[in-house]
């Protein structure tokens, strides 16, 4: 799951990032709606954590920018306002959600996954192959009802994999999906991450390796 931050506060934009990726999302950050508007039509993202009152472009305009667009990622507005006035203007805008600020981390992580599950296909919230159990919401993983600790990245590999249900995903598509813009595209650390993955998951393998293709759940 790709998102993109944009938000002038760095420290809490950092904040904000360093939380989703715990989540094992790949995150991507601008600190004004010109580079962030940049960003948001250069990649594709599933949602976009936008801050409406933006320096350089008001988030307002990136907002319909990117709906005019016709842009299927989905748009989660925070403003420091709360007023019913600036919610309904910023939805107005094509927002698919909106959050006032202050706001709690945990909600803001609810509400993103929330709009990722509505970005492609409908995905239930917990996902199951191969007697894996996935839970996006409380980022836990059982296997045979055994608990499975996976660091971030592992997590957001396995949640890749299971939501696309069998279809191959290349090393290049993961990484794209799971790591952030600031990822080596020569790295193998996908390799060593379905390596690790593989280890903690046990036996038998729940992943394929699809030769030249990349990787996929078993049927």
């Amino acid at each position: 799951m790709r998102v993109l931050i944009i938000e002038d506060e760095p420290d809490l934009a950092n904040l904000v990032a360093r939380g989703l990726r715990h989540r094992g999302m790949a995150v991507d950050v601008a600190h004004d709606g010109r580079s962030g508007l940049e960003k948001a039509t250069s990649q594709t993202y599933e949602v976009l954590v936008l801050d409406r009152d933006l320096p350089h472009v008001h988030g307002d305009a990136v907002c319909r920018a990117l709906r005019d667009r016709a842009e299927d990622t989905r748009i989660l507005m925070l403003t420091a306002s709360g007023a019913i006035r600036d919610r309904v203007e910023g939805l107005s805008l094509g927002a698919d959600d909106y959050l006032p600020k202050p706001f709690a981390f945990a909600e803001l992580a609810a509400r993103v996954e929330a709009l990722a599950r509505r970005s492609g296909p409908a995905r239930p919230p917990v996902l199951s192959s191969n007697g894996l159990v996935l839970d996006e919401q409380r980022m836990r993983v059982s296997r045979d009802d055994r608990e499975i600790d996976l660091n971030a990245k592992e997590f957001g590999v396995l949640r890749e994999l299971m939501r696309d249900d069998g279809a191959v995903l290349s090393s290049e598509e993961l990484l794209r999906r799971v790591w952030d813009e600031n990822a080596d595209p020569f790295t193998n650390t996908v390799r060593v991450t379905i390596m690790r993955l593989r280890r903690k998951l046990g036996d038998p393998d729940p992943v394929e390796t699809v030769i030249g293709a990349g990787y996929r759940m078993r049927p």
